[in-house]
């Protein structure tokens, strides 16, 4: 499952590329540099949760983290067709865990370290993930009036809530525990979680 993931990835980064190289005339026109350097953000970040899901997934087979790495892998290219679109350089290595961002370089070692200690700490570092991109996310669609921007950072948000909620019930029951928040408020966590 993993290599098809990768196989994808390659295919599509290489089309990415080949598209932004072709698109390298076209400016980013109307968007303002938060909003490229935001873009390029998101692309990167959406990039270490599949790292770290496929990671994990190879450490513990269990299928949320397959599953959810597809998924990020989904999230990736709605990013770079908006990189394409707007002729952004996409900051994305096509190498595993290998980052422009030293945040996430950083941020991407720390959870997969987590992660393989026990399977509970993998669960919590995917509900970290998700809870960061969430917060933003939330930030982009604040930090933009382009509809297809905001769109899908929309869409991604969405997904990311989707990905919290497998987390949780995965450590709630693995915990017999409430779940406690890491990076949003616990009354937005709630919220995601319809609680």
């Amino acid at each position: 499952m993993i290599r098809k993931i990768f196989k994808r990835a390659a295919v599509s980064g290489l089309i990415a590329a080949m598209l932004v190289l072709s698109a390298a005339q076209v400016l980013a026109a109307g968007l303002t540099p938060e909003e490229q350097e935001q873009l390029a953000f998101v692309r990167e970040e959406e990039k270490m949760a599949r790292d770290v899901y496929s990671a994990l997934y190879e450490s513990w087979g269990t299928p949320n983290f397959g599953n959810i790495a597809e998924s990020e892998q989904r999230h990736m290219d709605a990013v770079a067709r908006l990189l394409v679109k707007y002729g952004i350089a996409d900051p994305a290595s096509p190498h595993i865990g290998v980052f422009n961002d030293p945040r996430l370089q950083e941020l991407y070692k720390t959870l997969v370290t987590q992660g393989r200690t026990s399977l509970l700490e993998a669960m919590k570092a995917g509900a970290l993930i998700e809870e960061a991109d969430i917060r933003d996310l939330r930030a982009a669609i604040d930090g933009t009036t382009k509809t297809d921007l905001r769109r899908v950072y929309g869409n991604l948000e969405r997904g990311s809530g989707n990905h919290l909620r497998s987390f949780v019930a995965h450590i709630e029951a693995l915990t017999g525990e409430r779940y406690v928040a890491q990076v949003l408020s616990q009354d937005e966590v709630d919220e995601i979680l319809g609680r």
